[in-house]
């Protein structure tokens, strides 16, 4: 079934929350101040970022004032992107009867209502952006 790991849910919890203080003229968000509000370690949070600006999610600088920032606008980057970061392809479908059992012959008879879980979980990632965490612009 379509799952995604630990160490991918951090990292969108990272990017939700520079996606929440998106700033289109540049704020950077020390991964110091993430991991305060995002519970996660420091030294974990860092990775995170410095991982996703590696793959040109986030951009980093160092020094007084630095840390990280989303590389474009919160609607164009999907979990998707996010998430497969972390996540290998799966090799053959997990049937719950083991190894095999729905690759060989008859299919169980979850096999159809698991392939549209997943289908379904995969489609939520591609069509969901960062967007969803920004915070709303109030009119004054």
């Amino acid at each position: 079934m379509f799952r995604y790991g630990k160490l991918a849910r951090q990292a969108v919890s990272a990017l939700s929350y520079l996606a929440e203080n998106f700033d289109p003229d540049g704020r950077f968000v020390s991964s110091a101040e993430v991991s305060k509000h995002r519970k996660i370690p420091v030294a974990l949070s860092a990775k995170l970022l410095s991982q996703m600006s590696g793959v040109g999610l986030t951009v980093g600088i160092t020094g007084p004032g630095g840390g990280y920032r989303l590389s474009r606008v919160p609607g164009e980057i999907t979990l998707a992107e996010i998430v497969n970061f972390f996540e290998r392809e799966m090799d053959e479908f997990p049937c719950p009867l083991g190894k095999g059992s729905c690759s060989e012959g008859e299919h169980c008879p979850l096999h159809e209502g698991l392939v549209k879980i997943e289908e379904m979980g995969r489609r939520f990632l591609e069509t969901t952006t960062l967007a969803v965490f920004m915070k709303k612009q109030e009119d004054a």
